[in-house]
């Protein structure tokens, strides 16, 4: 079992870039802790910027900084980031054209018991339709030490979205190519086609042992990048297997889900089925209480597929 978060990882990698790379800035809205970014402010404190609890602020000197060449990364709780300063996201970063990499932490329901006002259930619906900013979901450590690694080298807008709590190992180190905007197959299979992003992915994977042990075989798709969307894999899952499941640690409106079943409608139209968070106020609890209690779980995902090229059938 991983014991590593990936807000620790972003720390590891951006100290190692930041050694050769004194352009990198990590700013933090009295969020050093909860991003594990504290090694960093003490190594590199001309390269740390500590705005405090001034979410809007934050994103505005990132801008500032990038327009004088820097390279900023936010760090900063996304249920705040997401929804405090979405203005300054939409007009500093994304219409000014900036190169500010926006960081939600403890996304999700990571922040568990502390319910609907520290949950991010909304940051991907709202942040994909921005034009000019991209949207990406790391799965777990290795993918989060590779896109933060492509991050430094993007030029624009970016928000990326990461857990609060270690989480499983999908790859098994990160001796793979990551490419933005390009979703990675990480299980073959002709009967059905999971797509799923960030910590789901996971939930994905256990399914698909599971299913091939009933005889069916499942094609997992690995959506780290919402936007710029790899449309192209999409089409080929829904024409070569015929049936969609998508899973997300996001409301059913807005996500990941919705962004499939736009590609699916308008190119190839087959039965689709997006797993998230309800329209409702969510359960507090531990995110695998939460995962369990809406059916994020491998065994539910399972049984949908399992139903499903029933019904198919």
């Amino acid at each position: 079992m991983n014991k590593i978060a990936n807000r620790q990882v972003i720390c590891d990698t951006l100290m190692h870039l930041a050694k050769n790379n004194q352009d990198i800035i990590v700013l933090a809205s009295d969020s050093r802790g909860s991003a594990a970014m504290g090694p960093f402010a003490e190594k590199y404190p001309n390269q740390f910027v500590e705005m405090g609890i001034a979410e809007q602020n934050l994103v505005g000197v990132a801008a500032g900084l990038a327009h004088s060449g820097k390279k900023p990364f936010i760090t900063s709780p996304a249920c705040f980031l997401s929804m405090r300063s979405i203005e300054q996201i939409k007009v500093d970063v994304a219409y000014s054209g900036t190169n500010v990499k926006l960081v939600g932490i403890s996304g999700g329901v990571s922040y568990g018991a502390l319910g609907m006002s520290h949950h991010s259930l909304q940051d991907i619906a709202v942040t994909r339709a921005i034009p000019g900013l991209a949207v990406m979901l790391p799965a777990d450590r290795h993918e989060t030490k590779k896109m933060t690694e492509a991050l430094v080298h993007y030029d624009g807008g970016v928000y990326m979205r990461i857990g609060r709590n270690p989480v499983e190992d999908v790859y098994e180190s990160d001796d793979y190519d990551f490419q933005i905007g390009k979703a990675v197959r990480l299980h073959e299979g002709t009967d059905a086609t999971i797509i799923a992003c960030g910590e789901t992915v996971k939930v994905g994977l256990d399914a698909c042992a599971i299913l091939a042990q009933r005889g069916i075989r499942t094609r997992l798709v690995n959506m780290h990048t919402i936007k710029p969307l790899d449309t192209e894999e999409i089409i080929k899952a829904a024409k070569e297997t015929g049936f969609i499941v998508t899973l997300e640690e996001h409301s059913i409106y807005g996500g990941l889900g919705a962004a499939v079943a736009e590609t699916t409608s308008q190119h190839c139209p087959v039965p689709l089925k997006i797993l998230g968070i309800p329209d409702e106020p969510p359960i507090a609890g531990k995110t695998a209480e939460v995962f369990n209690h809406y059916g994020i779980s491998a065994g539910n995902v399972a049984t949908i597929i399992e139903e499903g090229l029933r019904k198919e059938g």
